[in-house]
């Protein structure tokens, strides 16, 4: 395997129709009818209104469940790839060894303290009754009328906004990754979220040079960088023509 990085987000899976983060109809855009996706993708909002948060996690991203891996993914099955997108598609296209450094979409986990070990689970949704969707989450997620039990209750396997990286989300091997890394690529990601901005704090301090693909690409710090504005497809495109 090369030791080129590639860190893609939510960019990279838009061709396979799931809605990007900040776009007009991203998840961060639409909340639910009392509370902004700020507050919704929380550890506070899972614990304190836990059928708000299942209700609102099952309509955004649930849905998108049985959407199937694009070019990208498929061109990425073979490579170093940490993910900021929960989707699975690039295990759907073959990447066995992946890192999804915000969770997965088709696993859960028991409700736990942070940094504790806990295993990962499939998720229940097949079994979900959307005619009674509301009392179907909680009692697929076993969550009582008191709120999520610890060691208990489930809850979807994604980093939320008032979380932190753990050993769970494997932050240790991407950590390895990043330092060991000849070349960093970025893909379709808006240097929005701690990931990228260690990458990037990692590559400055190694002089590690990055590429920046996007159609509109963040211009970011660094002595040693290259942007390409362009969609994933077409920068993978463009390197397998070089070959």
């Amino acid at each position: 395997m090369s030791d080129i990085l590639y860190i893609t987000g939510a960019g990279v899976s838009a061709e396979s129709g799931i809605p990007t983060f900040r776009g007009e109809d991203g998840y961060w855009t639409i909340g639910s009818r009392n509370y902004t996706p700020q507050q919704m993708a929380t550890r506070a909002m899972y614990e304190y209104n836990p059928s708000e948060f299942l209700r609102w996690y099952y309509h955004r991203f649930v849905t998108y469940r049985h959407h199937g891996p694009n070019s990208v993914h498929h061109w990425l099955h073979d490579k170093r790839l940490i993910t900021q997108n929960i989707d699975g598609l690039d295990g759907k296209a073959g990447n066995n060894n992946y890192i999804s450094i915000h969770g997965r979409l088709d696993e859960v986990t028991r409700f736990h303290a942070q940094g504790e070990a806990v295993e990962r689970i499939k998720a229940p949704w097949d079994e979900v009754d959307e005619r009674n969707l509301t009392s179907s989450l909680l009692e697929l997620f076993r969550i009582g009328q008191n709120g999520p039990i610890l060691n208990e209750s489930l809850k979807p396997y994604v980093l939320l906004f008032d979380e932190y990286y753990t050993e769970l989300y494997e932050i240790s091997r991407a950590q390895q990754w990043m330092l060991a890394a000849e070349k960093i690529v970025f893909m379709g990601t808006s240097f929005s979220v701690n990931i990228t901005n260690m990458a990037l704090e990692i590559a400055r301090h190694q002089n590690t040079p990055i590429e920046v693909v996007d159609p509109s690409p963040a211009h970011v710090l660094h002595s040693n960088v290259q942007y390409f504005p362009m969609t994933a497809r077409e920068y993978i495109e463009s390197r397998d023509e070089i070959r």
